[in-house]
């Protein structure tokens, strides 16, 4: 088996990688589609964002797969960064680098890989959307087409992100000299500078230029209104 050598930007990398404070957050819808879509045009068992941290890669998004990271040395998304091109192997079983590998000799059994770089605006590969079969079978020029348009709304959500939490630590800078904002630890109302507690959107509004609409999210219907669930479904099935 052979561990992938480290990227001559590394650390460079890892800083950028740093920057999106994402390694270890909860799972996201926006990333849960990417992943389930990829796997649904490749017709693939496992798909995966997976971000290559120092010693490990995890996986922010996952279809197929238990595990929530694994070591960096067995790694094949730590080959794809390496090159700003895919990495698509139809058989690692009979690939030089791969066929030792754990992954492939054991769980997941991994036969056909196939990862597309996760690039930054300055080039740095922080990781990979991958596609991953226990069959060995090839992508056509259609899946390979849409992966990398896939991959692309992977790294425009992680810029979002990065962009959305420099701001915050903009205004957090501007307006409070310490950079910190004290938030209640259950309502997440926040304590101006005079002692006097309101919500963050009616602080947000008093300092900057931002407006708010409301709604309720799919998971905040569930757990509070749980009738109006059901009632859709029960109308659903009528109406089939």
């Amino acid at each position: 088996m052979q561990a992938a050598p480290k990227p001559i930007n590394e650390a460079a990398r890892l800083r950028s990688l740093s920057e999106y404070r994402i390694l270890g957050t909860k799972p996201e819808q926006a990333f849960d589609n990417i992943t389930r879509m990829a796997s649904e045009i490749c017709q693939s068992p496992i798909a995966l964002i997976s971000l290559v941290d120092e010693k490990r890669q995890w996986f922010k998004s996952k279809v197929g797969l238990e595990a929530s990271e694994t070591d960096r040395d067995i790694s094949f998304c730590a080959h794809t960064i390496l090159d700003s091109k895919p990495l698509v192997v139809e058989d690692a079983l009979f690939h030089e680098k791969f066929r030792d590998n754990p992954l492939v000799q054991e769980e997941p059994h991994i036969r056909l890989y196939a990862g597309f770089p996760l690039k930054t605006d300055i080039n740095h590969r922080i990781g990979t959307l991958c596609v991953i079969d226990r069959i060995p079978k090839s992508l056509t020029n259609s899946q390979y087409k849409v992966m990398e348009g896939l991959a692309e709304q992977a790294t425009t959500l992680l810029e979002l992100r990065r962009r959305s939490l420099a701001l915050m630590d903009e205004f957090c800078q501007m307006h409070h000299a310490q950079g910190l904002i004290t938030t209640c630890s259950y309502c997440k109302s926040i304590r101006d500078s005079e002692g006097f507690w309101q919500p963050i959107e009616r602080f947000l509004m008093q300092h900057s230029t931002l407006n708010f609409s409301h709604g309720i999210c799919p998971e905040c219907m569930n757990a509070h209104f749980p009738e109006v669930q059901t009632s859709r479904a029960g109308s659903s099935n009528h109406h089939g």
